[in-house]
């Protein structure tokens, strides 16, 4: 169990601020049940994927899925909210929410579905 938490616990102290308290106590004990990656498996798939540097993330459970919204600000300063199925870490949407460069992807062959 160590294993899994302490990669979660490094990645909480590295981006302070950018994850909500309700958000990390959900989240420990999510991985602590095995239901989620830890969040260090999380940003190291997103950042592979995107690069760019996060500024905030949440949590949510949507029809019983757990999903990290990452969002955040790519190499070219747009600003993009990357929804990533936290059980699997598999990309389900992205959507740039910058309102000069308004694409969506969620429809995009790339990104997988909620399973």
């Amino acid at each position: 169990m160590r294993k899994i938490l302490l990669p979660l616990l490094v990645a909480m102290a590295v981006l302070p601020g950018t994850v909500d308290a309700d958000d990390q106590d959900r989240a420990l004990q999510a991985v602590e049940r095995g239901e989620i990656l830890p969040l260090a498996k999380i940003l190291a798939i997103v950042d592979e994927r995107f690069g760019g540097r996060v500024i905030e993330i949440e949590l949510d459970r949507d029809d019983g899925v757990y999903v990290y919204e990452i969002e955040l600000v790519s190499a070219q300063g747009r600003l993009y909210e990357v929804y990533v199925n936290a059980s699997n870490g598999r990309i389900i949407e992205l959507e740039a929410e910058d309102e000069f460069y308004d694409d969506d992807y969620d429809d995009h062959d790339d990104y997988d579905d909620w399973d």
